[in-house]
């Protein structure tokens, strides 16, 4: 199956990441809604009015009463064409700082942190040993999501072999997971079939057995257990040399989080240390798998073969959330407030999403396109009302006549 129009904009004219061996999937979000009105729970959505974009039809076919696909399809393309010009003009002004050091400075100033925590974990007064979990966990997060964000999408640099050693660092080294499908499943199943029945529909993310209460408030704690899992059976997809490499990498990370807890922190036992890393892994995975809900699942889902093309695609099934320091710090602008820029543009970093998103939005309301926005608390009232709706029946599919 063909994949989504590409990602257009790359300074230098560098196309995204993602290329890597097919591979069974796994990973991120997407899910329902009904038609094309706005999306549910009283989130913000700009959507198309009359008048707003030439040409009836959206398919990638004529889904429309005697309408003409190929103008359709000629019209978004050059939405698209449009859209990426104006971003690639902000790309084109911005320094290397801009693109990419303001993400790098905050990983590594997570990395210089590293040690405040440990030592902090010594203290047998309760304020301090707080905060070097805080600090733990908050590091933990920051390198585990927003750095293996942005080296599966190549985000971090410019050149492909050092994007390769990051992503091996980032994902499988800090994160526990195997490039390769962390990567396929990731760049090509979600962003390429964003909300597509059967492909990115984010069906990984949902474990109907469970409740409402369990899955949004227990659950989450068993990501740090579930992730490595995962990923082991998972290595019988990929070839023995990538399995190995992932095996020495995973082994690795926990051994030298585990060792710095015995030596440095002075755990006496293992089990005590044990516990400790569990809960500095968990500290942010509850909004992890909130996050990773909330931005899709809810919002219109299409038939693979009756898809609007990439600027409808990823305006109707994107949702943005907003602000907030300590989940911007830690997962990135692309993974909350910028998520609509950042599918439309998934190579750019999470500050150049934030740099572009006066011009994405403004450019999609022009057209009278949606923009999604909803806030936290919005949505995860939705999720507890609609948890049977939502997460467990199959999603609707959503009809391409009338979104226009």
């Amino acid at each position: 199956m063909p994949r989504e129009d590409g990602d257009p904009v790359r300074p230098g004219g560098q196309e995204g990441s993602g290329e890597v061996s097919g591979t069974p999937r796994l990973r991120e979000t997407g899910d329902p809604l009904h038609r094309g009105t706005a999306a549910p729970g009283g989130s913000r959505t700009n959507m198309m009015a009359e008048g707003g974009v030439p040409g009836p039809a959206l398919g990638d076919r004529d889904v429309s009463a005697g309408g003409a696909p190929q103008r359709a399809r000629q019209s978004e393309e050059a939405l698209m064409s449009e859209l990426s010009e104006l971003v690639q003009k902000v790309v084109k002004s911005s320094s290397w700082w801009e693109r990419h050091g303001v993400d790098i400075s905050i990983l590594a100033c997570s990395f210089l942190l590293l040690p405040a925590g440990f030592l902090c974990l010594r203290s047998a007064q309760a304020i301090p040993f707080l905060a070097g979990v805080l600090t733990l966990g908050v590091v933990h997060h920051t390198l585990t999501v927003k750095g293996s964000h942005l080296a599966s999408h190549n985000a971090l640099t410019e050149s492909k072999s050092w994007g390769k050693v990051w992503a091996v660092f980032f994902i499988e080294l800090c994160s526990a997971f195997t490039v390769e499908q962390a990567t396929y499943n990731h760049v090509k199943i979600h962003h390429g079939y964003t909300n597509v029945i059967g492909l990115g529909d984010s069906s990984t993310w949902k474990l109907p057995f469970l409740n409402r209460y369990v899955y949004m408030f227990i659950a989450p704690l068993a990501v740090p257990i579930l992730t490595p899992l995962v990923a082991l059976d998972l290595l019988r997809n990929v070839e023995w040399k990538a399995a190995l490499r992932t095996l020495c990498c995973m082994f690795l990370g926990f051994y030298c989080h585990y060792w710095l807890l015995l030596h440095v922190s002075g755990f006496q036992s293992p089990w005590s240390a044990l516990l400790c890393m569990l809960l500095t892994r968990s500290l942010l995975a509850h909004p992890y798998i909130h996050v990773n809900i909330f931005q899709h699942i809810g919002l219109p889902m299409f038939a693979a073969d009756r898809k609007p093309k990439r600027i409808h695609l990823m305006s109707l099934g994107v949702l943005n959330l907003p602000r907030n320091a300590l989940l911007d710090w830690s997962f990135g602008h692309s993974l909350i407030s910028c998520h609509v820029e950042h599918h439309l543009f998934p190579s750019l970093s999470d500050n150049m999403c934030l740099k572009i998103k006066p011009v994405v939005s403004q450019y999609l309301q022009q057209k009278k396109l949606p923009y999604n926005e909803d806030t936290y608390s919005s949505r995860l009232w939705l999720f507890l009302q609609r948890y049977e709706e939502l997460m467990v029946h199959a999603p609707p599919i959503t009809e391409l006549v009338g979104i226009q």
